[in-house]
């Protein structure tokens, strides 16, 4: 049993549990039986932390089966292995080597050190983030649902935008809510710290806490803070400038608002686009030119150690470095003053050949048993996003077939836990050897 195989089994076991529970009549609002695909498919959808829903959750199941939902989300958001280890921790048992190991796979390669301390600097920070959110979105939605009613709506959007789910107790998503700064400001808020990871928010706090003291020592920042915020920069900007431009005269979407919720409108899209999932226009309605750059953020989406899925930031960073560095004729990768390890870049080669892959392949299943049925750009957004557990859907998911939804499922799941770890899983570890082969050059391009 592998470390590999210990974390896929473990989002396997929670997948099973929640499936089963959303089977049963309490689950549902007319108290009968649902069906195990669906119960299947809404179980990955909120242990990925997806948000594509066959059914409306908000019409569909009771509170109960909401209430499952939710802690699915957070269960899959915090990470299995997160949560397990949360649970030792609260019978006061000791971590063996192997848990050690089994932590730093969940949270792509964090130090060793300090495991009991980051778990609770994690829950901390995520009930933290939670609450706050949820306190914020009483305004909301306390006027319209009541105190109780209000309460439950604002804890879990929160939750579910903290954990770039991307669930919704709407059936249109939060279209309603288009013209809310509350909403436009909040959810995007949670989603974009959701999904830069602990390890950046833990390094953002200490760089905050530093100015706040004017201390004269210069504070030295990870290369991981430095890319990761400064790629998560640029693409919120890039994504807002082109959702605002696209779609700035498409009468169904952007035409009818004025300039500044147009604004609003496109910076959500931009954000949520990554990982998160909601939305507040119709993307069945989107141009294809749109479709088209929607792909393109979702496939990034997210960065490591966050709640969010995709290729992640850091990983199309070292790609492009490398692609400077190779147009420029130099033989290493700098970021930063830093050089890459040569390991760091296979990695990073490794992640995007095996996501492109996969998309490609769940698109053509889907094209298989979706034929005549669906247009070809639709299929692709499906798997794009099911993959980078994003959310997003022109409309088509609750119209699959059972074999579609099937192959949708196996994409979220993928997509959740990581394609070197999924690989991992089905090969096992590797064989340490001592064997050094001779080189010879290959031509290439």
């Amino acid at each position: 049993m592998t470390i590999a195989r210990t974390i896929c089994s473990g989002f396997l076991a929670v997948i099973a549990v929640g499936m089963l529970l959303l089977m049963l009549p309490i689950a549902a609002s007319d108290s009968t039986w649902t069906s195990p695909i669906i119960a299947l498919f809404t179980a990955t959808s909120a242990v990925c932390v997806t948000g594509l829903i066959v059914v409306d959750t908000g019409t569909h199941f009771s509170f109960f089966g909401q209430l499952v939902i939710l802690l699915l989300i957070q269960v899959g958001g915090l990470g299995y292995m997160t949560s397990s280890t949360f649970l030792i921790l609260l019978v006061r048992r000791r971590f063996d080597v192997r848990q050690k190991f089994a932590i730093q796979e969940s949270f792509d390669g964090s130090p060793l050190q300090g495991s009991r301390n980051l778990i609770r600097s994690i829950i901390a920070m995520t009930l933290l983030f939670e609450l706050t959110g949820t306190l914020i979105l009483l305004r909301v939605f306390v006027p319209k649902f009541g105190f109780y009613g209000g309460l439950w709506q604002s804890l879990f959007h929160s939750i579910s935008a903290w954990n770039n789910a991307g669930f919704s107790l709407f059936a249109n998503s939060l279209t309603d809510y288009q013209n809310s700064w509350v909403i436009n400001l909040i959810i995007p808020g949670l989603v974009i710290f959701g999904g830069i990871g602990y390890q950046v928010i833990i390094e953002l706090y200490f760089w905050l806490v530093h100015l706040s003291r004017r201390q004269h020592r210069h504070l030295d920042l990870s290369l991981n803070f430095k890319v990761v915020t400064s790629t998560t920069a640029v693409l919120l900007v890039l994504g807002t400038l082109a959702f605002l431009f696209t779609e700035f005269s498409n009468s169904s979407t952007l035409e009818p608002l004025t300039n500044l919720e147009k604004l609003g409108a496109a910076w959500f899209q931009s954000v949520t686009t990554r990982t998160a999932g909601f939305n507040t226009i119709d993307f069945g309605r989107m141009s294809d030119t749109m479709l088209f750059i929607t792909i393109g953020l979702m496939l990034v989406g997210a960065s490591p150690s966050g709640t969010g899925g995709g290729m992640k930031t850091t990983t199309v960073r070292i790609l492009l470095n490398c692609t400077r560095s190779t147009l420029r004729g130099i033989d290493q990768v700098v970021m930063y003053n830093r050089r890459i390890p040569t390991s760091v870049i296979l990695r990073a080669v490794t992640v995007a050949l095996g996501s492109m892959i996969v998309v490609v392949w769940s698109t053509f299943l889907l094209s298989l048993t979706e034929a005549n049925q669906f247009e070809f750009i639709d299929l692709l957004f499906e798997a794009v996003s099911a993959f980078a557990t994003v959310g997003l859907s022109t409309g088509i998911t609750s119209n699959l077939s059972a074999l579609g939804e099937l192959i949708i499922t196996l994409t979220m799941f993928v997509g959740r836990v990581g394609i070197l770890i999924f690989i991992g899983a089905i090969l096992g570890d590797r064989r340490p050897t001592s064997l050094q082969y001779p080189e010879e050059n290959l031509l290439v391009g």
